[in-house]
């Protein structure tokens, strides 16, 4: 049987990497979502407050099995 998959656009946040950005942006949607299957790092970005990096910010798309 053929499998549908939806696509879902999230930005995970992280004070230490972009790393640990995508994985909270994937382990927080995964409380959620179920079958998540693939996520993709589509953009990285910096928060900066007072010349100062404050924050890595990773936009994830993840794709999940869709359920009719």
């Amino acid at each position: 049987m053929d499998s549908i998959y939806k696509i879902i656009d999230v930005v995970g946040t992280s004070k230490t990497s972009w790393e640990e950005a995508a994985k909270n942006a994937v382990e927080t949607a995964g409380k959620s979502l179920e079958d998540l299957r693939v996520a993709e790092v589509v953009k990285l970005d910096l928060a900066i407050d007072k010349n100062k990096v404050v924050a890595y910010r990773a936009r994830v798309n993840i794709s999940f099995k869709y359920r009719s």
